[in-house]
């Protein structure tokens, strides 16, 4: 008889199932191009205000936003709270814990736990923590670019799914 561990690598081979279905052209240029709008947005904003309103991970949530926008994770709620919430986290274990390398992955294992509790959960956000212990900025962080970025982005998603889209968006708040 095989243990568990023994039976894992046959676990990595999947379960078979089929690709999910390529989405159409239109919706694929109309996400490409939503994306587009909501980081030259950001990127000008940020330029022309001299604030900081961009994330790396705005990227990643620019996919979710205007790729899948009816998938929960792409909500407005999900967007803002996520972001939020993982900056907060990310910068309390930074300056109450320490630049420790357990301190880094404590935060994004609370910040995990915290978005599911809240039912916030957005995967991009989860990538908050590491990026504030790699650049330790200061307090602010939390409004600018978290904060102000995420509203920001939410907003642009809402009026342009809903102007591009027949389907309403948000799905909830």
């Amino acid at each position: 008889m095989r243990t568990p561990l023994q039976k894992l690598p046959n676990k990595f081979r999947g379960d078979g199932a089929a690709l999910p279905p390529r989405p159409g052209s239109k919706a694929i240029a109309l996400a490409g191009l939503g994306g587009f709008i909501a980081i030259a947005v950001l990127a000008l904003l940020t330029d022309y205000l001299s604030m900081a309103l961009i994330l790396g991970s705005f990227g990643a949530s620019c996919v979710l936003v205007f790729g899948y926008p009816d998938a929960p994770f792409s909500q407005p709620r999900n967007v803002i709270g996520g972001h939020f919430i993982s900056s907060l986290i990310g910068l309390t274990f930074l300056y109450f814990v320490g630049p420790q390398w357990w301190s880094v992955a404590m935060a994004v294992g609370v910040t995990i736990a915290v978005m599911m509790l809240t039912r916030t959960v957005h995967p991009p956000a989860g990538s908050n923590p590491v990026i504030v212990f790699l650049t330790a900025p200061a307090w602010d962080f939390l409004l600018f670019p978290s904060l102000a970025g995420a509203l920001i982005l939410a907003l642009i998603g809402l009026i342009y799914n809903n102007a591009t889209r027949t389907a309403k968006y948000p799905k909830y708040w």
